[in-house]
């Protein structure tokens, strides 16, 4: 056997075997992709904000972090703390259950966004792969597996 002749052999095996990787994956439902790409990123969200609460109780060192930190240059730091602690509990919730889903996504990807602008301009790979998620929902819809679709608001 010559080197050409096995160069050859190996190439149509990787063909082979590539074709097999897209034919499975061709099988993955979109319902399975959505439902990832608004679970994980949801996930995350809800517990950061439960990091920033006691109870029902925004903590002192929220507002602390918000003033030191996260400070952003327009929105007062209070504000921005009452709004995001809120956003990080109830964008994660309608995002699990498929309610109002693009809206969530699209609060979350702009919270995101000033994230990456304004607090954490290094974290882009991380920011990046919950935007990825966010933008597949926005643009493709929550998927069969959610309230949008039993109640009819996706079409």
């Amino acid at each position: 056997m010559t080197f050409q002749t096995l160069e050859k052999s190996t190439n149509q095996r990787l063909i082979h075997l590539y074709s097999h990787v897209t034919k499975l994956g061709g099988r993955i439902p979109d319902s399975v992709v959505l439902l990832a790409a608004r679970l994980f990123p949801a996930v995350i969200f809800w517990q950061s904000g439960r990091t920033k609460v006691d109870g029902l109780s925004i903590k002192d060192s929220t507002y602390t972090l918000f003033e030191q930190i996260y400070a952003l240059p327009v929105i007062p730091p209070h504000i921005a703390a009452v709004a995001a602690t809120f956003a990080e509990h109830l964008m994660p919730i309608f995002l699990v259950l498929g309610l109002f889903t693009r809206a969530s996504a699209l609060a979350l990807l702009v919270m995101t966004l000033v994230i990456q602008i304004f607090v954490f301009p290094d974290a882009w790979l991380t920011h990046g792969l919950w935007a990825i998620c966010f933008l597949i929902v926005i643009a493709k819809g929550p998927g069969v597996l959610s309230l949008d679709k039993i109640l009819r608001l996706e079409r």
